[in-house]
């Protein structure tokens, strides 16, 4: 950056660099946005599906094991066991198994998306890593699982799982190059949730409707004999009460006998249904089958175990919404980091450590329910036993009316018991093949209209604005690496005294011979003018009469700067000599279009009194003493005597001498030639005068001039564009262009 030493980089230091390298802001933004615009053609269409699903509230008169005794749970479920749910449906969502249910269902493995290819980092990595044996030819996916891990990653990137807060919905996004595909996949894989939701309540139900089952066939039995008892007493007896009859009809029949046997047999009968209850729940955990003991601890049969075979359960069931959180979580990182992922290796033991203590629970809980069936069925033998003793009691006494009353309630009671399992039953949904579910479609994915990918507004805007900061990028960095003179403040930070500057000239003044007598009013001539004014204006009183005008290097534009300089004096009625000491490569001469053959180095050379100025044509002030054929060694000639002679007889014949001196740095002429001259313009040109360049030619034509303490040389900036920030942070705005109607070109 060509910010002064010691200062900041500011803004305005910014901002002019950004103008010096405009084309190379405006080159590279534009390459950048036309590579956005070449994405948005090539880049492929990828539609969007969106579905919303709501998991409601479980109710009362849905068809699940809750309603098995009839016992409301009644109360709203907590937000926490609601976040829960919802998070455990969002984690089966993204699970292997419904991933590969609708993988196989939509055939998508023959799908664009899902057709494999070739990534050359997953080959560099098959390099180093061995890649296993290969799936067998024909096998499923499941048996082959190189097929499988690649199509789950895939489908896995495609698939979005949101749950949304504060609500009961879950929105389930998938993309792919067919928008209908896309729709397809999302409502099969809410479907399959639904359906895995079903079945897995469905299994728990038809354990504990099986076991019931049986209990009802013995029940049935049971209640027939008692009612073919009683018709037959009533035949024999042809008596059913005496006494009368109480509100019920039943009959009145009055014993302290009748009344413990009663009460024995109401005993009896809770009993034999905690048995049938218990042993229920027994049957189901002896399975060992996490699921199901999961799906019995919200219902009101696990209200009827003791409170420890309660907390087990409920155990279980955290337990269970831990594992599969962990499971989805497990998925998702090994996906996206590979199995060495320390985070993936800490879920993995956490995920065996939650194993581990499931198993220990339904262990315990195995234990546990077997312990209360067995004290369940102790209590119905205990039961049993004093019902036997108070009917003995009751049969002794050998009344037909008694025994009519015993039938009668035993045939009662064991109907009533039947009646009421039987309706339960029939109320939980367990005897009807009926589908409950508590998730609802809200909104079902259709095929969307347009694409979402690629998002063309955002990714042109995105090209525009990279475009713009990459170029300012590229423009500071060319800026910092570029040693080239751009504009004054380099020159004048290196310590430099600058003369002026000299912008580009339009391409139509190249006809001219000398731009400087053009009738036209130019930047460039008012340059020249103020150079002149500038030289004219001595500190001494005295303005200079022998003028050197050199360069670091070749083509900066010094021969045609001091053609137009010896012409601005020539106009302003002084007598000029124009002296060409660039004798390697002359150039005036053919532009000028002169037919003299000789020169300055044939003068220097014969000090022929034949050889001396002449006359530039249609300038009657301006002479000029062309460098004449090529010497040997130019260095020798200049440095010779005759030279100072020549040039004090000059002096004393023309106003002014300006001489056309070869560049500094490649020979050292102009060294010899600045020990004649009052003083010294030093060109740079713009963009191609490097920092170095002038700086080294500057201190080599320091020692050499006729007073070193107070050197007369300066700088003259050459070619800067009239639209930069240099010229118009120069001359004031761009007004100052436009006043003169100056084009853009190029100084010879």
């Amino acid at each position: 950056m060509n910010n002064e030493p010691g200062n900041d980089y500011s803004l305005r230091d910014l901002l002019k660099t950004l103008d010096r390298r405009r084309n190379v802001l405006l080159g590279t933004a534009a390459v950048v946005f036309l590579l956005a615009v070449l994405a948005c053609i090539v880049m492929t269409r990828r539609y969007e599906a969106k579905a919303v699903f709501e998991l409601q509230k479980s109710s009362s008169d849905s068809l699940d094991l809750e309603d098995m005794m009839g016992a409301a749970t009644g109360g709203a479920t907590d937000s926490l066991s609601v976040n829960t749910d919802l998070e455990t449906e969002a984690s089966i969502l993204e699970s292997d198994t419904l991933a590969l249910q609708v993988i196989e269902e939509l055939d998508l493995e023959n799908n664009k998306d899902f057709v494999p290819r070739f990534n050359p980092i997953n080959w560099v990595i098959g390099l180093i890593t061995p890649p296993g044996p290969k799936d067998p030819v024909g096998a499923s996916l499941e048996n082959s699982p190189h097929r499988r891990d690649r199509l789950l990653k895939t489908f896995s990137r495609h698939l979005t799982v949101t749950v949304d807060a504060g609500t009961r919905l879950i929105e389930v996004e998938f993309s792919n190059r067919d928008p209908k595909v896309a729709a397809a996949v999302v409502n099969h894989l809410i479907e399959a949730l639904i359906e895995y939701t079903f079945e897995t309540k469905y299994v728990a139900t038809t354990q504990v409707s099986n076991w019931l089952d049986g209990q009802l066939d013995d029940f049935r039995k049971q209640n027939e004999e008692l009612q073919a008892q009683v018709v037959k007493l009533q035949e024999k007896s042809g008596i059913f009460g005496v006494g009368g009859t109480d509100l019920e009809g039943k009959p009145v029949v009055y014993s302290p006998i009748l009344d413990r046997l009663q009460e024995s047999s109401a005993l009896l009968s809770q009993a034999k249904m905690s048995v049938v209850i218990k042993g229920a729940v027994y049957q189901v955990a002896k399975t060992g089958d996490a699921e199901l003991l999961s799906q019995l601890a919200g219902t009101s049969l696990s209200g009827e175990t003791s409170q420890g075979v309660m907390d087990s359960l409920t155990l279980i069931q955290d337990l269970r919404t831990q594992e599969a959180t962990l499971q989805a979580q497990i998925g998702q990182d090994a996906s996206q980091f590979g199995p060495a992922y320390p985070k993936l290796i800490e879920e993995r033991a956490s995920l065996r450590s939650v194993d581990a203590s499931l198993r220990a629970e339904i262990a315990r809980v195995a234990a546990r329910a077997k312990n209360d069936y067995d004290i369940a069925l102790a209590t119905q033998k205990g039961a049993e036993a004093n019902y036997d003793a108070d009917r003995s009691a009751a049969e002794k006494l050998n009344d037909k009316t008694i025994e009519y009353t015993i039938l009668s309630k035993e045939a009662e009671e064991s109907d009533d018991l039947y009646q009421d399992l039987l309706r339960r039953l029939k109320e939980a949904g367990i005897l009807e093949d009926l589908h409950s579910s508590n998730m609802t479609f809200v909104d079902k994915a259709l095929p969307p209209a347009k694409p979402n990918h690629p998002n063309v507004p955002l990714l042109l805007g995105l090209g525009l604005l990279g475009g713009l900061f990459l170029g300012a990028i590229a423009a500071a960095l060319t800026d910092a690496v570029d040693n080239k003179i751009r504009g004054t403040e380099e020159i004048e930070n290196m310590g430099l005294p600058l003369l002026g500057v000299v912008p580009l000239f339009s391409a139509a003044d190249l006809s001219e011979k000398i731009i400087a007598v053009d009738s036209r009013s130019s930047a460039f001539n008012e340059a020249i003018r103020a150079l002149r004014s500038a030289l004219l204006i001595a500190r001494s009183g005295k303005p200079p009469q022998v003028l050197l005008v050199t360069s670091g290097s070749p083509t900066e534009g010094k021969s045609t700067l001091a053609l137009n300089l010896a012409a601005a004096f020539a106009h302003y009625k002084k007598k000029v000599l124009l002296l060409e000491a660039d004798m390697r490569r002359p150039v005036l001469k053919k532009r000028l279009r002169l037919e003299t053959t000789g020169g300055l180095s044939t003068l220097l050379a014969d000090q022929s009194e034949s050889v001396g100025p002449e006359m530039i044509p249609d300038h009657p002030d301006l002479y000029i003493m062309p460098a004449g054929p090529t010497p040997p060694y130019p260095s020798e000639l200049l440095g010779a005597a005759p030279l100072e002679s020549i040039l004090t007889h000059w002096c004393q014949e023309f106003d002014f001498v300006v001489i056309d001196a070869p560049p500094i740095l490649p020979v050292t002429d102009g060294q010899i030639l600045i020990a004649h001259a009052d003083a010294t313009i030093l060109i740079a040109r713009a963009g191609k005068t490097s920092r170095v360049g002038l700086q080294r030619a500057y201190k080599l034509l320091l020692p050499h001039a006729k007073d070193p303490a107070q050197p007369a040389i300066g700088v003259l900036l050459n070619g800067i564009s009239s639209r930069s920030a240099a010229y118009y942070g120069y001359y004031g705005n761009y007004g100052y262009t436009n006043y003169y109607h100056s084009g853009g070109g190029k100084n010879d």
